[in-house]
């Protein structure tokens, strides 16, 4: 568990976390028709819609916070943390954060999150692994 000063976006609490953008991974609640799912990505990287379009099976899109809002009753907005699986929601990750042994996530407030290595979050999240980031 990590303690930090309160930071609003992954970059923020990267800096603020004194951590490399990449090695903090981001949670992005996208949309797919009428299903929800998770992208997790480095802070410093962007989803690429059309390369997950292709891994997801369909057009995605970012959710708004109104249509995820309810989705994750024990995080604050925008702190969920990588683990779809917790709410029954496909999760996406990009395979560049792969490249450290290493990473950081939310736990769920804007002021906590948690270091592990990749391959256990790999392990708990069980998710599908690919190419669909961009740096910067």
């Amino acid at each position: 568990m990590m303690s930090h000063s309160p930071a609003y976006t992954a970059q923020a609490s990267a800096a603020t976390m004194h951590i490399p953008g990449k090695e903090l991974a981001k949670t992005v609640v996208l949309r797919s028709g009428e299903k929800m799912l998770l992208a997790v990505l480095p802070a410093s990287y962007h989803v690429n819609l059309k390369r997950l379009a292709a891994m997801a099976g369909g057009s995605v899109r970012l959710a708004s916070e109104q249509e995820f809002a309810g989705l994750f009753p024990d995080c604050e907005p925008g702190a969920m943390p990588p683990f779809g699986s917790l709410y029954n929601l496909p999760t996406y990750v990009d395979e560049s954060l792969a490249a450290d042994e290493e990473i950081a996530f939310n736990a769920g407030t804007h002021r906590d999150a948690i270091r592990m290595k990749y391959a256990d979050v790999v392990r708990l999240a069980k998710p599908t692994v690919g190419n669909f980031a961009d740096k910067g």
